[in-house]
């Protein structure tokens, strides 16, 4: 992958929000109704312990995941630059929800059992990913996990349609993961049963240590 100078990093997250801003009412209708429960269900089996699990929903959009662990009887907290999604998703999951970009994250440390991290951190530049990813790593408990899904793709990056992505495989997106600290659980494509040609989303779920 090409390396992403510095001084763009600005440009990438402000043009990528203003993406998001301008079709966020469009956005909530065209997903509201995506089944992710087999990434929620991921999540959550993978938490050791009883719940109810205090979980960061990073990128939370408009709130339709917010809402879901709300309903399973969780504690999510919502996470996401865009000013027009942290309000629809404080009005949809009546939650407390954090407007923060991606790239300029204020995290607690060791304050959640999970971070559900579903078609989000593919907007992060790679070279900013180690960053990023450690900052995750700290915000969960000893023990925490953390669940990710990403368009995947053959380690390229750069902007498609308005909004700046990279698409890594799985043995690249692992480097990464292992590089900052986690252990793998488990991996899996999606959709579900169809053939690898057909699964363009790649899931992973992570474990920080709980000795550490």
């Amino acid at each position: 992958m090409t390396a992403v100078p510095k001084s763009d990093l600005s440009e990438i997250s402000q043009k990528t929000l203003a993406y998001y801003e301008n079709r966020a009412r469009e956005f909530w209708e065209g997903t509201c109704d995506h089944d992710v429960s087999q990434n929620i269900d991921a999540l959550l089996e993978a938490i050791e312990g009883e719940g109810p699990f205090r979980i960061l929903d990073f990128g939370c959009g408009p709130g339709r995941d917010l809402l879901a662990f709300s309903k399973r009887g969780h504690q999510p907290i919502g996470l996401d630059g865009a000013e027009a999604f942290v309000r629809m998703a404080r009005e949809h999951a009546e939650v407390e929800v954090w407007q923060q970009d991606f790239l300029a994250l204020k995290l607690p440390a060791a304050e959640f059992d999970g971070v559900f991290a579903n078609a989000s951190l593919f907007h992060v530049p790679t070279r900013e990913l180690p960053r990023v990813l450690g900052e995750l790593f700290e915000c969960l408990r000893p023990g925490g996990v953390l669940f990710a899904s990403n368009p995947r793709g053959k380690n390229v990056e750069g902007w498609n349609q308005g909004r700046y992505g990279a698409y890594h495989d799985f043995e690249n997106w692992g480097a990464f993961a292992l590089g900052v600290g986690f252990e793998e659980i488990r991996h899996y494509y999606r959709p579900d049963g169809l053939p690898r040609a057909q699964q363009p989303w790649l899931a992973s779920l992570w474990r920080r240590p709980a000795r550490g």
